[in-house]
């Protein structure tokens, strides 16, 4: 007979792609901006400034969020018997001057970096996991995390294929043209989705979708 201290969880239900779940949401067009509503969504979150090919505090923020988000699917699976895709990395970003992401000002910039949690994830079992990786490992930016939820509601977005900087032009189009001919304006802060690992995929490779919640203007 199997020792229930090993076998593995039965679960409840499929595993899910949470890319999948929201698919309108993670799968825009390239070359073409489109319109979607976003609902509210509930993401683990870390708040930070400057620029995060550098500072310090940006990678503890997403260290922290990355080993809290792979702790909280794991008992996700164990306790509650639902597994799930963890989801890709996103990041929310605001200067006083919207001119320097165009710019690529990157000390200027504010950020929030976000990790999309399923919404059978709870405050009790995230705050429980992380009583227990803080017990476990040295994540500076642990307690920096927090379940929040985020409604953007109306939004513009599109894919992005290549660099980081080469986002520049693709958002002064939006910026300068397409909201202008819409009748539209910022409605929230920026919203990047990295699809792509940068440390294991070229520039020129990497897929970024660009987000911008808007309201008529």
């Amino acid at each position: 007979m199997a020792d229930d201290a090993t076998d593995p969880p039965v679960l409840a239900h499929p595993k899910v792609d949470l890319k999948r779940l929201h698919g309108v949401l993670y799968a825009p067009p390239r070359g073409r901006f489109v319109e979607v509503d976003v609902p509210p969504l509930t993401y683990l979150a870390v708040d930070g400034e400057g620029d995060p090919n550098t500072a310090t505090a940006y990678a503890r923020a997403v260290e922290a969020l990355y080993g809290l988000s792979y702790a909280v699917k794991f008992a996700s699976k164990k306790k509650l018997g639902r597994d799930y895709v963890v989801a890709p990395l996103e990041g929310l970003w605001t200067a006083d001057d919207p001119g320097t992401f165009v710019r690529r000002e990157k000390d200027a910039w504010r950020w929030t970096m976000l990790i999309l949690q399923p919404d059978w994830v709870g405050a009790d079992l995230v705050a429980d996991v992380t009583a227990q990786v803080r017990a476990a490992k040295d994540l500076p930016a642990l307690d920096l995390v927090e379940r929040r939820t985020i409604t953007e509601g109306r939004s513009v977005q599109i894919l992005h294929v290549g660099s980081y900087d080469a986002e520049g032009p693709v958002l002064a189009e939006l910026h300068d043209r397409y909201l202008p001919d819409h009748g539209l304006t910022f409605a929230g802060p920026h919203h990047e989705v990295y699809l792509g690992d940068p440390r294991r995929t070229a520039p020129d490779r990497l897929r970024t979708i660009l987000r911008q919640p808007v309201r008529p203007a």
